[in-house]
Parts: C-alpha cells; structure tokens; sequence
C-alpha cells in the first residue's frame, strides 16, 4: 500500500497482481464528504461514457470479460431509472479494472488507467495533479530498486573479496575471533578509501544510526565500492601490503566519484 497526497487529499494505491490499483473512494471523497464517495462512483458509473470505457479496457485487457452483459448495461444507460453498483458491474461481467476492498482500509479501487479517467469527474485539474503525483511517486520507486540492487552487488562482491582474504591473509590455526578481525581490518580499508572512515569511526558520530555506514550509502558510492571490493581482491592476490592498498584504492575512489558524479550531473541536464 502506497499513498500520494492529491490538493491535500491522501489518496491509496495498492498493488492486484502486480497493477496498481487507486482508490476511487478517497478520489471521490476529495471532491465531497464519505457519505457521497459510493453515490459519485455510481453516477459516474451509470454514464454511457464510463461504461464504453470500462467496457472496452476490460475487452483489451481480459479474456473472462462478458461482453454481452456489458452491453446490457450501455443499453440501459442514460434512463431515469437506470442505477448500477460496482459490486453489480463485476458481478455480472467478471469484470477485473474495478475491485471493491472490504475492511479497515476498503473501498472501491480501480486499475490505473481507469482511476486516471475517473479523475475526470472530480474535476480536469484533480485528474493532471493525480497523474503527475503517481508519475513522482513510480520514480522514486525505481530510484528505490535501483539503490536495493546496487546494496546486493555490494554485498555479492564482497564475498569474492572475503575469499581473496583468506587464501592470502589468514595464517594457519587461526581462531575465530581473529579471523573476525582481520576481515574488519579488511573491510575499514575499503571504508577508508571510500569514505574517509573506519566503520567503528561511523558508529560513534551516528549513534542513533541503525545498521552500518554502506546501510546509508548512495548508488555511486555503491557502485564505486562494488569495484573496489574487486580490485581490492586483486591487490591481496598480487601481494600488495595494507598501506599500498589503501593509498591505491583511496585514489580510485577518488577518480571513479568524479566519473560517476560527472554522469550524473549530464543525466540532470538533458
């Protein structure tokens, strides 16, 4: 469950099958009070307009949809008499674009495309600030998933730089705790050629940090880090000592920042 904020008024979105799905009540309720959000879904609904909508969306987009049922319905649209539920409308067509959610957090949602065309009956300028704010709110989730998968490859590398470790700098019958040590010692040259720290040094200025300092990290300094986990690997398997390392790999990430800093910069611009 995601919310965005549309003229002040927090809007759901949840997730049906791997669609986003927006609730039509709180857009309705933006525009009057809880009690007529179900009777502006149903005067928009009764319209011949939204049921060809409705109707072709769910021609396009499922094979269970019962077309006939579906014509019934525009038939009757428009009649003084005419009134049809959302709980009626997937009832008799098997329809898919509108769900109603009972409980807590229920009410009537529809896919996307069709919650950006009910927007229309709240008013034009409701429908574009909606647009725009669930356009923000799917870049940032992507920015979200491209952080997560940058931390995963961090981590992935870090085990090819853990191995580099002990076939060259773990001595025979060594104890666990030494061997806990000198991975840390390991993992602060890294910390010191990226950020200028040791992790323990991190720790003590952020004490009410959860987790470690690559928790907290950006998709550069990931992606800067990621290869320095290999290049590291490959400095202890040519034999180079601790200092050497250090001074080498402060330099790459030094020269690799600027790289990434510049693309980013050019991305901004374009």
């Amino acid at each position: 469950m995601a919310k965005i904020k549309v003229e002040n008024n927090e809007i759901t979105i949840v997730s049906v099958n791997e669609q986003d799905y927006i609730s039509l009540t709180d857009m309705a309720n933006s525009k009057d009070t809880a009690s007529r959000a179900a009777d502006i879904i149903k005067n928009w609904l009764r319209t011949r307009y939204a049921l060809e909508f409705l109707s072709v969306w769910e021609e396009i987009n499922n094979s269970n949809f019962k077309v006939v049922e579906s014509d019934h319905f525009k038939i009757q649209a428009g009649l003084p008499n005419f009134v049809i539920s959302v709980s009626e409308w997937i009832d008799k067509t098997k329809a898919i674009g509108v769900i109603v959610k009972k409980g807590k957090y229920g009410g009537t949602f529809a896919h996307k495309d069709i919650a950006f065309e009910f927007g229309s009956a709240i008013s034009v300028p409701f429908k574009l600030y909606l647009i725009t704010e669930f356009q923000r709110l799917k870049e940032e989730e992507q920015k979200q998933i491209g952080w997560t998968a940058k931390r995963e490859l961090s981590k992935i590398n870090y085990h090819i730089h853990t191995d580099a470790i002990k076939v060259n700098l773990l001595p025979n019958e060594i104890t666990p705790q030494q061997a806990s040590q000198i991975y840390a010692n390991e993992a602060d040259v890294l910390n010191l050629a990226l950020f200028g720290k040791t992790a323990k040094e991190w720790r003590i200025e952020n004490p009410n940090y959860k987790g470690n300092i690559r928790d907290y990290s950006t998709i550069n300094q990931l992606i800067c880090l990621s290869n320095l986990e290999n290049i590291n690997a490959l400095f202890i398997n040519e034999g180079l000592n601790q200092t050497e390392r250090i001074l080498k790999l402060n330099k790459i990430a030094i020269k690799q920042m600027i790289v990434l800093q510049s693309f980013e910069t050019k991305k901004l611009f374009k």
